[in-house]
């Protein structure tokens, strides 16, 4: 894991060291709707399962499903997006966004909104490796890191705002929150009118098809990638774990309000996002390995206090403020390494294979958590989480030992 970022590498057309504003607009209010996709219906998972008369493990795939779709067409949009440019890609994908995701405002029946859910899934890839990679070929160097910790910003507002705005309308019922999704309709004509186009930087051989769609070849021969996926995979997993499974948990220590469930989401991602406009001076301190260090203990310490607290306000207040300030360092920082280490002209196909990583894990994590759930109890959920994140802090911390530089990263 000691490869280093590619020096000297040709900027694609239309890069720039200082962003327009009006691009650069668009890209960060696009760039909300990536935490939309999931967190804006986790303060009514409850009210959803009981009134579809499904399992916990049931419910958190209604949050989590667009994952699975996400990962199996996120390499073709990487793919679409390397050969054609962000805008085209970027505008289809809220589209389908905003009406799949606004579908579950009518459907009643469990098997069509999951279905929905899937259909959205595919404009959710666009979106994330669009919007991620606009921001990328937007900036260079240390504007780059400006620029993704805007990004994280960004998001964790949509963390503060959506889940926010999720929880009051779902005082009205569970369906009201997915009216929110319909934001993506005038961002997606925003996108059309604002970007401009791209020309992108295809790899040498690959000809009009902008290279193969197979990870294979862009992780071969390059461990450092494998390692940022692997990182963002647990990442994935954490995150949800506690989104899908924090209703449950707290309602063991009788907190059943939504609005409250939604506190706890709008609090983390505020301090993610403060972590996030630091993330550029943060960085110019500390090494990308440092950082990751902290995040996965942070995350490994708010775990413990969320499975074996008692105090309802320690657990809507400690935990997340911990887990923010982890994800606000690990989220730039494996978006930035894997710009650095990505290939001349395959950007998009490595950002969008991070957008499959990302989602997949998501969707499996009430599958990985849920038996967990069913043997034991919510708290026991977040004590194999917490086990988890410890189990990456350790081997992040070898990965480092066992490297001959001193920043494996």
């Amino acid at each position: 894991m000691t490869a280093t970022p590619e020096r000297g590498r040709p900027r694609a057309a239309g890069t720039r060291t200082r962003p327009a504003g009006g691009p650069l607009r668009i890209l960060l209010a696009a760039s909300t709707l990536t935490v939309l996709a999931g967190a804006v219906l986790t303060p009514v998972v409850e009210l959803l399962r009981s009134d579809l008369g499904i399992s916990p493990g049931a419910a958190g795939l209604v949050v989590t499903a667009h994952g699975l779709s996400l990962a199996l067409v996120g390499p073709s949009v990487g793919r679409a997006v390397d050969r054609w440019g962000v805008r085209g890609p970027l505008a289809a994908g809220l589209l389908i966004y905003g009406l799949a995701g606004g579908a579950g405002l009518v459907l009643d029946d469990y098997v069509a909104l999951v279905a929905s859910r899937l259909v959205f899934g595919i404009g959710a890839a666009a979106v994330f490796t669009g919007t991620t990679l606009g921001l990328l070929d937007l900036a260079e160097g240390a504007a780059r890191d400006r620029m993704m910790g805007w990004r994280t910003s960004a998001i964790s507002l949509g963390g503060v705002l959506w889940p926010l705005l999720g929880g009051a309308l779902g005082t009205i019922s569970w369906h009201a929150p997915f009216a929110v999704y319909l934001v993506g309709l005038p961002l997606g004509l925003a996108v059309l009118r604002t970007l401009p186009p791209r020309n992108p930087v295809r790899p040498s051989g690959t000809g009009p098809g902008g290279g193969s769609v197979r990870p294979g070849p862009l992780l071969r021969g390059r461990p450092a990638l494998v390692g940022i996926y692997g990182l963002q995979a647990v990442s994935g997993t954490l995150l949800y774990g506690v989104l899908v499974f924090l209703p449950a948990r707290l309602a063991e220590l009788g907190v059943r309000d939504s609005f409250l469930v939604a506190l706890f989401n709008a609090l983390l991602s505020l301090v993610m996002s403060l972590t996030g406009l630091r993330f550029a001076r943060l960085r110019g301190r500390h090494h990308s390995s440092g950082l990751l260090v902290f995040a996965f203990a942070a995350w490994t310490a708010a775990l413990v206090v969320l499975a074996l607290g008692t105090s309802p306000i320690l657990l809507l207040v400690l935990p997340p403020v911990v887990l923010g300030a982890g994800m606000g360092l690990a989220v730039p920082a494996l978006t930035v390494l894997l710009a650095e280490r990505a290939p001349a002209g395959r950007r998009g196909q490595a950002t969008a294979l991070l957008g499959t990583v990302t989602f997949a894990s998501q969707f499996v994590a009430p599958l990985v958590f849920g038996p967990v759930e069913a043997v034991t109890s919510p708290g026991g959920v977040f004590l194999a989480a917490a086990a988890l994140a410890g189990l990456t802090l350790v081997g992040v911390l070898v990965a480092g030992a066992r490297c001959d530089a001193p920043h494996p990263w």
